[in-house]
């Protein structure tokens, strides 16, 4: 079976990836914020599902063994959400075409940028944390970014409590949005193949960033990877722009 990205096309996406470990590991995100506008613009096939699936090996091993910190009931309302996000996702990319899908991809970029920008809420209550849910399903399912709402909404969580709840929501989460894909025809053995393809950089990634969690200055880092995510989420939007010409 032939890919939809040649070899070239696999060692960018492959370093990009890795990169984007690697900062994940050093400073907290990176993987899928970095990672999916950069992706976009080497292979949009790229986009959403093979990141989905190369992006949910890592709150896996976070919630293999920080499951004991996991906040259930916060997870349980979030998941909630998920589910309604992810529903609403499958019915428009079931009938938008793929120059509209470009659009929305580089206006949820430009979104997920926005709302790591902002950052702040104050301790939510179940129904934010239910929108925030929502939120994080629609963006993961169409974008595969679905981190910046839950990040910003349990935000008042620390070290283990706050990646276990994370993870013990984006593992099913990553489920519901590749299964959403499947029913819409926008995940197949093809974006499958993809997806296991970029799993070890995302381990080379996070094993090279022990090494490096004190080398990377998180304050000139962080406003960096925001800066070329937006690029990259504005290139998309021209793209997609052209492309109705």
């Amino acid at each position: 079976m032939e890919l939809p990205i040649n070899l070239v096309q696999w060692l960018l996406a492959s370093l990009v990836i890795l990169l984007g470990s690697l900062v994940q590991g050093s400073i907290g995100f990176g993987v899928a914020l970095l990672g999916a506008p950069l992706l976009y613009l080497i292979e949009p096939a790229l986009i959403p599902g093979p990141v989905i699936i190369a992006g949910m090996s890592l709150p896996l091993l976070i919630l293999a063994r920080d499951w004991r910190a996991v906040h259930f009931p916060d997870a349980g309302w979030a998941l909630s959400g998920k589910l309604a996000g992810t529903t609403l996702a499958a019915l428009i990319l079931s009938y938008i075409s793929e120059a509209a899908l470009g659009m929305l991809f580089g206006t949820l970029v430009l979104a997920g940028v926005a709302l790591s920008v902002w950052g702040r809420m104050p301790d939510p209550a179940r129904h934010h944390i239910a929108v925030a849910g929502g939120l994080s399903g629609f963006m993961a399912t169409t974008t595969s970014i679905g981190g910046p709402p839950l990040a910003i909404a349990f935000q008042h969580f620390h070290g283990p409590r706050l990646r276990g709840t994370l993870s013990a929501i984006f593992v099913p989460g990553g489920v519901l949005s590749l299964t959403a894909l499947t029913v819409v025809g926008r995940l197949g053995v093809e974006e499958v193949l993809m997806g296991l393809a970029l799993l070890p950089a995302i381990v080379v990634g996070f094993w090279a960033s022990g090494h490096t969690v004190h080398l990377l200055d998180r304050q000139w880092l962080r406003p960096a990877l925001l800066g070329v995510s937006a690029l990259a989420g504005l290139v998309a939007i021209v793209r997609a722009l052209l492309s109705w010409q």
